[in-house]
């Protein structure tokens, strides 16, 4: 392999509508961390960029349904997703976003480079549009019939019933998720990537020139490759996103996964104004670190544009990971299937590192695995408490016995003690060539293997019997164990950071350099250690019976109740005091003419009489609404809706089933009383 000035190491940008969990960890997360602290210790030229993605569809049905603005959504999310990264232990450079100015800036000067170039397609196309709202839909704006297994609430992009990838076209009755109304077929102009003309280029560098490439990329790019690559839209019809910097571009952004990759690129700008050595310059090494469902994005797509716009490098390898499953059953957010990263961290304090090293013990590396807490549990108290801790408590317990502390001198060396530090040599040897072919789990075990050849060590020559018939031979020995000790916590510091810390706090190595484990003595003779404490502490079964709790409630909440919508961010008592909610009658009701949910009605709210157009037509006939008495927001800013300005909301509740009720007050209520 080339000898590389630099590493360049991104990590996928995780979508900013919601928090992180176990699987992004165990997908990307953990292994690009692993990999960055190993060439840090090396004393490698290495940056480690990342941040949140902040375009995009989900993200506007997010804000769209809590009634907040898109950019309210990705703060909440950014804020909460890159502390727990930080109490987590992530060792990003920076950790930027897709909704500041330098990524604007950054993505509209790259795709103006590719506009003017004439590197893209410009065609009109018909593409879905809600007459209702007055908008093109985006693919995840529309659902309808799946024509593979027939489910009935496809999306216009996937059905994610079977996995099928879908376009809005090839929906059966598609539906617009805005306003429940069929959509209709409109002319729009996009800009398209043509990745046809990139398919002979590709195969010879991906096929031929990559097959040192993980089995599973390799495979999913040839497959891609091989059924034909066709022209890929960069665009879309949004008011959210970067906007598409050219003329008679209104109402068009950036297509979200044109606009993303290049936040790898804005973030290291933002991170250093010598950002082109790390993209432009061909000693440099780049590594994407991502899941399954993200390469042919980074394999294909994002390699696509780097190369047309001409001046950047190309990934050099692509270690994508497949998907952690969760107690034998698939991750999903939207049934609270997961474990989240900031719950953990709140859970389990000073945990950080027993997460890390079973997500890295079990990573789906090369087919879909399954996080088990008792998996977790057994991990923790077998191997990290049995295992490392007892190992290292051992050693430095009988350091401080006999020799307060200091190292003793190193004396004759029998068969046993030159095994064991031969041994010693080929298991660093074995970690480092695990760990430059992304074989991290390999890489863990074969570490642990040092703990595991300490335990046996002082086990054979039990120092504690020894030291009453031959006490110069107990020199030796724990001479020998404390250097694996000294050993384990460089050699482990990739995978256990805060750990290794504490140990090297024990034993006053101060930092960890990766070139001290090629050393005979790590500790020198009469190098004091300090008192030794544990390092890890048993995982009982009342804390794993909570997170099983956890898991269940969560099961049978999504089995007999509709998902709830996480808790809005709170408010200040005097901004709930701004709120002038009025007991009200309805006295008049009509449907809104070519809406299927509208319903326009007069209200007698005590105060005055006032028009309000509610979207409650599936739920309520109008013919019977006079009369009803609600709960309404007085004070609410009017907004025209259809053409009707509508004078405030009148409030609703939400069963299990989507079904929407009034808020109804007490029957002898009068109209104007105040709801506090």
């Amino acid at each position: 392999m080339k000898d590389y000035k630099r590493t360049l190491v991104t990590s996928a940008l995780p979508y900013a509508n919601g928090p992180i969990h176990l699987g992004h960890l165990a997908g990307v997360y953990v292994p690009s961390d692993i990999y960055t602290r190993y060439q840090r210790l090396r004393g490698k030229d290495i940056i480690h960029v990342c941040g949140s993605d902040e375009h995009g569809v989900p993200i506007t049905l997010k804000a769209r349904n809590e009634g907040v603005s898109p950019q309210a959504i990705v703060d909440r999310y950014h804020a909460i997703n890159k502390k727990a990264f930080e109490d987590f232990g992530i060792a990003f450079d920076i950790y930027s976003r897709t909704s500041n100015k330098m990524h604007y800036e950054t993505a509209s000067t790259f795709f103006r480079k590719l506009y003017d170039d004439g590197k893209f397609i410009e065609k009109s196309t018909d593409q879905y549009f809600d007459t209702e709202s007055n908008t093109f839909l985006a693919d995840r704006y529309i659902t309808g019939t799946c024509p593979h297994c027939s489910n009935p609430e496809a999306y216009g992009d996937q059905c994610e019933q079977c996995g099928t990838s879908l376009s809005p076209s090839d929906l059966i009755n598609p539906t617009s998720r805005l306003s429940g109304s069929k959509p209709v077929l409109k002319e729009t102009k996009h800009w398209y990537l043509p990745l046809d003309k990139y398919e002979p280029w590709l195969k010879q560098w991906i096929l031929e020139e990559h097959k040192e490439w993980k089995p599973n990329v390799y495979g999913q790019c040839k497959s891609w490759i091989d059924q034909g690559l066709q022209p890929r839209a960069v665009s879309r019809d949004l008011n959210w996103g970067v906007p598409v910097p050219v003329e008679n571009a209104e109402g068009k952004v950036l297509y979200v996964w044109f606009d993303a990759p290049i936040g790898y690129i804005s973030a290291t700008r933002e991170l250093t104004d010598k950002w082109e050595k790390y993209w432009k310059d061909e000693d440099t090494r780049m590594i994407h670190f991502i899941g399954k469902d993200n390469i042919v994005f980074h394999c294909i797509i994002f390699p696509a544009m780097l190369k047309a716009e001409g001046s950047y490098i190309l990934p050099d390898n692509v270690p994508a990971n497949e998907f952690l499953n969760l107690e034998s059953d698939k991750i999903s957010t939207s049934r609270n299937w997961a474990v989240w990263l900031h719950e953990y961290l709140e859970d389990f304090p000073g945990k950080q590192d027993v997460l890390r090293y079973v997500l890295c013990a079990n990573a789906p590396e090369a087919k879909d695995n399954d996080f088990t807490w008792k998996d977790f549990q057994n991990r923790n108290n077998n191997e990290l408490v049995a295992i490392l801790g007892n190992f290292v408590n051992r050693t430095l317990v009988l350091t401080n016995k006999y020799y307060d502390g200091a190292v003793p001198a190193r004396g004759q060396l029998n068969e046993t003690d030159k095994n064991v530090l031969s041994e010693t040599a080929k298991i660093v040897e074995s970690v480092e060539k695990s760990l430059e072919s992304f074989r991290f789990r390999e890489a863990v075990k074969l570490a642990m293997d040092l703990a595991r050849l300490g335990n046996k060590y002082l086990a054979e020559t039990e120092p504690w019997k020894v030291i009453k018939t031959d006490p110069v031979r107990v020199e030796t020995i724990l001479n020998i164990s404390l250097q694996i000790t000294a050993g384990l916590s460089i050699l482990l510091e990739p995978f256990l950071p805060f750990s290794m810390k504490k140990l090297r706090d024990y034993i006053g190595l101060g930092a960890a350099e990766w070139e001290l484990l090629r050393s005979e003595e790590i500790l020198k003779p009469g190098h004091k250690t300090g008192k030794p404490g544990l390092l890890f502490d048993k995982v009982e079964d009342e804390a794993i019976q909570v997170q099983l709790d956890k898991l269940k409630n969560s099961k049978a909440k999504a089995s007999n109740e509709a998902a709830l919508t996480p808790q809005k961010e709170e408010v200040s008592f005097d901004d709930f005091t701004k709120m002038d909610i009025r007991t009200a009658t309805i006295l008049e009701a009509e449907k809104v003419p070519k809406t299927k949910k509208l319903i326009k009605m007069l209200v007698d709210t005590g105060i005055d009489q006032r028009t309000i157009v509610s979207g409650i037509a599936e739920y309520y006939d109008p013919a019977v609404l006079p009369g009803q008495k609600v709960c309404v927001l007085v004070n609410l800013a009017p907004r025209k809706i259809m053409g009707i300005v509508s004078q405030g909301m009148i409030l609703l509740s939400e069963n299990s089933d989507g079904q929407l009720f009034f808020v109804e007050p007490g029957k002898t209520a009068h109209n104007g009383a105040e709801v506090n």
